[in-house]
Parts: structure tokens; C-alpha cells; sequence
């Protein structure tokens, strides 16, 4: 097993609180460990952002997710609602390499780079954009079409697998969104024959933006500007069997789901199919909205990326489910969009009645009175170079305004048991 990943302090470069022992250890693969909290250092961070550390910690015991990997106003935000408090481990580095990225497919039999502890944080510095980082702003249609075409499994410039020591099949792992900074570019396209329109178009299509420079918008033109919510539109545990999987496929496992709310300190839930989960993330978002009904994103790369991996044992989930600062999200696939709709009103029922007690018509009834199922991504392919296409997806969203505090804590209890 290989590690060609680190575990360093977040948010400097170069690193002036990284130990000697960890600079020795370039030898293997260097991997080196810091336990403690540096309070300084934490303080800096915040300072940075206009974040007061005293005003966190008084919000909520969440705020411990600050000690590692580096504070955000969204992180602040969630730790002073109903996220639960996760105690963060180490922090360990994981570059985009030749040897840690998997273009289009999951591949089973590709060997781990990276195993954690429950509860550490994995830090994915200068992550690639689409094919293989191939793609370069500015670059033409046609020049990108045959970079494209090199890649049939799919373009995403997959990082993994990481395992989480532990986690078995029946084990969920909570993947908890700590940073999401992206590149200072990226691009919007449809090729013909894609898209929930494939023919509405005679001609391709491809606009580049920038990002202005604290990551905050990109402006699309004369007076049009993008906020920006960035996030990884492939999270995904490794699937169950011995064959490659494409990366745009989607499932219980994770994939390409494309979740405009998995942003900074929001956390996703994947059952574990396979031992270690072999977690893998890429295709990267800066801003998107509901359906991706173009086929794209603001598609980009991240500059600083990390992720808290947290292994929780026998949780019997049956499909990705996602908690926000406000809302639990419950995501569901089909071949239609109301296979996929039918899906996530069912998983919805299944899961929530057996955490809280609430019979399925019960929820089924708070489903429709407070809920809200939206078409996650929509496509409607008459042309790929792919050899997957994506599935049809739809999430329900439901608000935690509507349950008191016990209730909150049965829905939690239900995916982190031991928590």
C-alpha cells in the first residue's frame, strides 16, 4: 500500500508549525502527524476571514471542526446551528498526481493512496480539472474535442482511493465538507447531442470565466455576476464488485451526484460498500444550479480542498443523504424523472420514520406539506463520446425548522449512532 500524502498544519505555505518529525519523513511517502491545536494559528486563520474563534466556540461544540483544515464563514454559520459536534484528527495531505488520480472510472483494483483514522481530515491541495488537467482556459472547442475523446470512460480527474481503517459493508461514512476553494477559473460547455435540449442548438458551446480573487463570484458578462457556491460534484465510496465504474453513474454508493448544497460544512452520507470505503471526489463545481440542465457547472478545479472522512458503524442507509445548517436532503436515481422522484419520496419515508418513530404516512404527509423535491440533474443525451450517461436524479429537501430539538436528535442518532 502506498501513501504518497502528508499530514501537515493548514492554511500556510510554507508550513512554519510542521514538525521536524514530519519534514524526516519524506522517506515514507512523507507522512507525518501533528495532534495537537495551535491556537495562534487557528486564531490567524479566523482572523483572516473576519471570524471571532471566542464567538465560534460560544456558538456550538461544532466549532472544533475549526481546528483542522481551516475556517470559513459557512462553517461558521453551520457550526452555530443544528450540525453535530465531530471532533477533528489528523490532517493528512493528499496531492493530484499521476499517481493518486484515476481519469473517468473507480477502478476496484487500483491500490489505496491514502488510509485515515475516523474523524481525520484529508487535504486535497491544487486539484485537476477535467481530462487528466488537460483542458487550459482559453483553449478552443475543437482543440478540447480531441483531448475529450481520449477519455471514454468520462472526464473526471478522480482522487482516491482513500480508506478509512474499520469501515465495512453496513457502515456509513460521514464526509463532511470542511474547505472548498477553487481555482481562479473555469468554463461552462454543451457539446451537441447534450443537455436536457441535445437539438435545440446548430453549435457547440463554450464560455470561460474568472473568478475574482477572494473566490467570492465570477462575472459572466456585462453586468451578469455568478455568486459562488463551490462543490465536489463526484463524491463516491468505491461500488460493490470487480469492474471499473464510471464516475458519471450514480447510486447508492454516491457518484456523480452533483448536489448544489454540499458546500462548506455540510456533510454526505455514503454507505460503504466495499472494506475502507475507498473514497474517491473530483469533478469540481464553482457555482451550479438544480438540473445542471446544460450538462455543465461553472466547471473548475480546487485550489484547497478539504474533506473530514467519519466512519460510523451499522448504518443502514439505502441511498446518499446529505445534512445542511437547515435541511436534510435525501437523494434518489432512476431512468426517468419520476422513477427518480418515486425514489427519494420512498427512501425519505423509509429512513425518517425509522429514526424518529413517525409512521410512513406521517411522513409521507410532512413530505408534502414541508418538503421539496427537486430535479438534481437532468440530461437528455442524443450524442456522447461517453460510454456512460448520466442518470436522472432528483433530491428532497426537508426543512429542520419544522422539528424541535428531541427530533433533531433522533434524525442525527440515526446516522451517527455512536456520536
Amino acid at each position: 500500500m502506498t501513501q504518497p500524502a502528508h499530514i501537515c498544519c493548514p492554511a500556510h505555505d510554507p508550513c512554519p508549525h510542521h514538525l521536524n518529525a514530519a519534514q524526516a519523513s519524506a522517506n515514507r511517502d512523507r507522512a507525518g502527524a501533528i495532534d495537537g491545536v495551535d491556537r495562534e494559528m487557528i486564531d490567524a486563520c479566523l482572523d483572516q476571514r473576519g471570524i471571532s474563534r471566542r464567538a465560534i466556540l460560544a456558538a456550538s461544540a461544532g466549532a472544533a471542526m475549526f481546528v483542522r483544515g481551516g475556517a470559513s464563514p459557512a462553517l461558521a454559520h453551520a457550526a452555530g446551528r443544528t450540525m453535530a459536534a465531530l471532533p477533528a484528527g489528523r490532517l493528512h495531505e493528499l496531492p493530484s498526481t499521476p499517481q493518486t488520480v484515476k481519469i473517468g472510472a473507480m477502478d476496484p483494483a487500483t491500490p489505496v493512496v491514502l488510509e485515515i483514522e475516523s474523524g481525520d481530515i484529508v487535504h486535497y491541495p491544487n486539484t485537476w480539472v477535467n481530462w487528466a488537467n488537460e483542458a487550459k482556459f482559453g483553449m478552443a472547442f475543437a482543440e478540447r474535442e480531441s483531448i475529450r475523446k481520449r477519455y471514454p470512460a468520462g472526464p473526471y480527474s478522480l482522487v482516491g482511493p482513500v480508506a478509512v481503517k474499520g469501515a465495512e459493508p453496513g457502515d456509513v461514512i460521514e464526509c463532511r465538507m470542511v474547505r472548498l476553494k477553487p481555482i481562479a477559473w473555469g468554463w461552462n460547455s454543451t457539446p451537441r447531442g447534450m443537455g436536457a435540449l441535445p437539438d435545440a442548438f446548430d453549435q457547440p458551446y463554450l464560455h470561460y470565466l474568472r473568478m475574482d480573487a477572494e473566490r467570492r463570484y465570477a462575472d459572466f458578462a456585462e453586468g451578469v455576476r455568478i455568486p459562488l457556491s463551490p462543490i465536489q460534484a463526484v463524491m463516491a465510496v468505491q461500488p460493490a464488485g470487480d469492474k471499473p465504474v464510471s464516475g458519471i453513474l450514480s447510486g447508492r454508493y454516491g457518484g456523480n451526484i452533483s448536489l448544489r448544497d454540499l458546500t462548506e460544512g455540510t456533510s454526505l452520507f455514503l454507505g460503504v460498500e466495499v472494506a475502507g470505503g475507498r473514497l474517491w471526489t473530483g469533478d469540481s463545481h464553482a457555482a451550479q444550479g438544480d438540473g445542471v440542465v446544460d450538462q455543465t457547472a461553472i466547471e473548475t478545479a480546487m485550489e484547497d480542498l478539504r474533506i473530514q472522512y467519519i466512519l460510523h458503524k451499522k448504518v443502514p442507509i439505502a441511498t446518499p443523504v446529505a445534512e445542511t445548517h437547515d435541511s436534510w436532503i435525501v437523494l434518489a436515481y432512476g431512468d426517468t424523472v419520476d422513477q427518480a422522484l418515486a425514489a427519494s419520496i420512498r427512501q425519505m419515508i423509509g429512513w425518517l420514520s425509522g429514526a424518529t418513530g413517525l409512521t410512513g404516512q406521517d411522513v409521507y404527509a410532512l413530505a408534502s406539506i414541508a418538503g421539496s423535491f427537486r430535479i438534481t440533474q437532468y440530461a437528455n443525451q442524443t450524442g456522447s463520446v461517453y460510454t456512460s450517461s448520466p442518470r436522472k436524479a432528483v433530491h428532497g429537501v426537508l426543512p429542520k425548522a419544522i422539528f424541535d430539538a428531541a427530533r433533531l436528535a433522533q434524525i442525527s442518532r440515526s446516522l451517527r449512532p455512536g456520536a
